[in-house]
């Protein structure tokens, strides 16, 4: 079985910026960041593949980008531009997901 450890969240001003970080128990791709806002259901947001091509939903794309260290079993999401409607816990997992979730990191932007 598959343990995500996510890390790296926090509280930060609109504009400000975030490096999220991810651990796997194990290689598994493609891998992906997900998001979940106060009483909305889980989104993915972005995706990485072992061959590095990377996938991004409309509303995140432009501003952060993931990337991954194959031998480390890592995977990232630089965040910048951060707004206040990115505020949400964020979990990495596969794509399409396992059952097994992460604690997952929390993301507050706010001034």
């Amino acid at each position: 079985q598959v343990q995500f450890v996510e890390s790296g969240g926090g509280l930060v001003q609109p504009g400000g910026s975030l490096r999220l970080s991810c651990a796997a128990s194990r290689r598994i791709y493609p891998m992906g960041w997900y998001h979940q806002a106060p009483g909305k259901q889980r989104e993915l947001v972005a995706t990485i593949t072992n061959g590095g091509s990377t996938n991004y939903a409309d509303s995140v794309k432009g501003r952060f980008t993931i990337s991954r260290d194959i031998a480390k079993n890592m995977v990232y999401l630089q965040m910048n531009k951060l707004k206040p409607e990115d505020t949400a816990v964020y979990y990495c997992n596969s794509d399409p997901p396992l059952v097994v979730w992460g604690q997952g990191t929390q993301v507050t932007v706010s001034s």
